[in-house]
């Protein structure tokens, strides 16, 4: 919690002030004293856009342990990125088919992940 603090460049005061706490709450949190309450964690992970995992020191990776598991499971199976795609979309337009296009190149980014 110390190293998003610091990152953004905010004293424990200003951290304090706008999560509606205190300064010695943040210190006690940031130095393992007290444990910061449920609330406190969602606060943190919402304005610093990071999951909890990575608050919780599960992952280095702020946005959490996995991106789209439920995408990447399809994606794993064979013909599962062309699957994916005909279920969400109707062929027959080409603004239809650019659009499948560019979600076809997102989606293989995600399975390469």
């Amino acid at each position: 919690m110390k190293e998003l603090r610091v990152n953004a460049r905010y004293s424990q005061k200003q951290l304090a002030d706008l999560c509606e706490t205190t300064q010695a709450s943040i210190g006690r949190y940031e130095t393992g004293l007290a444990e910061p309450p449920l609330q406190k964690l969602l606060w943190y992970a919402d304005f610093f856009d990071v999951s909890l995992d990575y608050i919780f020191g599960r992952t280095d990776n702020p946005q959490g342990m996995q991106k789209y598991p439920a995408v990447k499971a399809v994606l794993s199976k064979d013909g599962g990125l062309e699957a994916l795609l005909e279920m969400c979309f109707t062929p027959g337009t080409a603004f239809n088919d650019r659009l499948k296009e560019t979600i076809a190149q997102v989606l293989q980014e995600v399975k390469s992940e």
